[in-house]
Parts: C-alpha cells; structure tokens; sequence
C-alpha cells in the first residue's frame, strides 16, 4: 500500500539537517525526497561525505529561496591532526609525508597559537584538488581522479574566527605506511565565510610549523542564522524510509515565512501590496540594502522576495503568482 505524502507547510519550507558522516550532501537530498514525497528538495553549501552537521535543505517553493539565502558565514569544530600529509588533506586520503623524528616533539603551543594567529582575517588560500571546484568546465575533483595534475590558484577568504577549544593531544598514531608516527590532534573551532576550506587550514597550519597535517573531524555549527542544534537526523542511504521518520521529516520543515524571517528583513504586505506582488507588480521602497522578504501575516505565508532598484522594490522572486 502506497503511503499518502507526509504533510509539510504549504508551499514548503527549510528543513535544517545534522548530516552523518559517509553520506553525500546529494545523498541527503534524495534521503529528503524520498521522506517527504517531492522532487522539489535542493541544499545550500555541500558538506564532504567525512563531514557532519548542519545541511540547509530547501523544499517545495522554498527551493527558489536557494539563490538568495545570504548563508555567507558558517561555523566549524574540527580535529586538525599535526605530523601527517595526505593527498587530500583529510583523513580519507592517503598519507604522502610524515613529519621527520624530533619535529613534532619540538612544537610548541606558543608556536601553534602564533601559526593560527597568522591564519586569521583576510587571507590567500589555495583549495585542494578534490574540490568541487570547476576547472575548464570540469570539477577538479573529477581531474584528480582521472590522473590529471594541476593546482588550484589560491583566493581570498575571510576566517573570521579560529582557536582552539580544548588542549591539544599529544600521541602515536599509524603513518600510513605500515609504522606509526608521534602526531598533535587539536581540537578548533573556525568561523569563515563561504569558499573557505577548513581542511586546506589545517594543511597551511601543518606547513607553517614544519610537521604536515591534516584535517580528522570536521562538524558544521551553523550556517548564516541556522544553527545545527535541534536539526534532524534523517538517517542514512539505503535505510527504509517509514511513516515515523516521514511524519517527523514534515513535521521539521520550518515555514518558509518564518524561515525568510529568519535569514532576510522581513516587511509586512498590506492587502494592495499582496495584490501587486501576485502580478509581479514593485513596490515602494524598502530602504534596506539587501533583498526583503515580504509576508502575509494574517496568512502567515512568504509572498515575495523585492530588493530596491531605483525608486521601487523589485521582485526577486515572488511565492503567490496569478
């Protein structure tokens, strides 16, 4: 017997995800499909299949919200492991360098506090050949898979914020090659804006001290006002999808009014406002400097994002079309 589609909020919403570890942030999105009956399901800001934490998922309507969702600043607690290179500087490469005997007895915490320091603020960063950067068109990770060496040019990228959260372990752990090795594991916590790459951190911190090293653990806090706390587990791939886990799945979806609220200014329609809006008529002026969510309180629904061109708030995407 066919199962009828779990109930969401009209229109759809954002359901906040804590991803497991091992699943793809696509894996996730089909997960979601399948829970909640619609194809109409996409995600801001991928997570690597290592990583865990906080997926933003969009679902129904709210899938046109991806574009503009100002996620910019996101949050990190990570394991950095130092004395160990690896080719994709994470713990699912492999090991290309182990830090010579002596070095990393030899690192201070003064050291590590001052190589931190150096990379906090504005900074160049190069990302790593796995990336899903493209490359003339192609994902650089699909290049390092097919054999193809090349380097990604560095850019810019803003950490806002990194330090460590607890003290740092000092032991022996396998080198990859059969042996062991004597390695650092240090416990951060890294706020950055979106491009940065918390894995290419810990290689540049690992280079700066002279020992490699690499990212462990990686779980993602927050993203711009979502944070992960009380996200949903949804279970992993090729888990069975059941009434319980659907009905809770639904249940999750933040209203794409409230979830507007939370990421944009918000701007009350009068009656007339809603009108023009459903024609895709502008609107007077916001005066803010960045798109407005209009909403329908009497209603409680998200009519339209407008953002002010000139003398007018335009539409950027409306939700109650005639």
């Amino acid at each position: 017997m066919t199962r009828p589609p779990p109930e969401y909020p009209e229109g759809g919403g954002i359901l906040l995800v804590d991803k497991r570890s091992g699943p793809t942030s696509h894996d996730v999105v089909g997960r979601c499909r399948g829970l909640l009956r619609t194809r109409k399901v996409g995600h801001a800001g991928t997570l690597d299949p290592m990583a865990t934490g906080l997926l933003v998922i969009a679902v129904d309507r709210c899938t046109k919200l991806l574009g503009h969702l100002a996620l910019t600043d996101k949050t990190y607690t990570a394991t950095i492991r130092l004395g160990i290179t690896t080719d994709t500087d994470d713990a699912q490469g492999s090991s290309i360098a182990v830090a010579d005997p002596g070095v990393v007895p030899a690192v201070t915490e003064q050291a590590i506090l001052a190589a931190i320091a150096a990379l906090t603020g504005t900074i160049q960063q190069r990302p790593n050949s796995v990336s899903a950067i493209k490359v003339d068109g192609r994902r650089a990770y699909d290049r390092h898979r097919a054999g193809e060496e090349f380097e990604l040019p560095a850019r810019e990228v803003t950490v806002r914020r990194f330090e460590l959260t607890g003290p740092e372990r000092r032991l022996q752990a396998p080198d990859g090659r059969g042996g062991t090795v004597q390695v650092i594991d240090l416990p951060v916590e890294v706020e950055c804006t979106t491009g940065t790459y918390v894995r290419a951190l810990a290689r540049d911190l690992g280079a700066a001290l002279g020992t490699g090293g690499h990212l462990t653990a990686l779980r993602r806090t927050a993203v711009g006002p979502f944070s992960v706390d009380g996200a949903l587990d949804v279970g992993g791939r090729g888990e069975d999808i059941d009434e319980p886990a659907a009905t809770a799945a639904a249940a999750a979806v933040i209203p794409a009014a409230t979830a507007a609220g939370l990421a944009f200014v918000r701007r009350i329609a009068s009656g007339q406002e809603a009108l023009d809006l459903s024609f895709g008529r502008s609107l007077t002026p916001t005066g803010e400097p960045g798109p407005v969510a209009v909403v329908d309180a009497a209603q409680g629904i998200l009519l339209a994002l407008v953002q002010d061109a000139g003398d007018r708030a335009k539409p950027l995407v409306v939700f109650a079309a005639r």
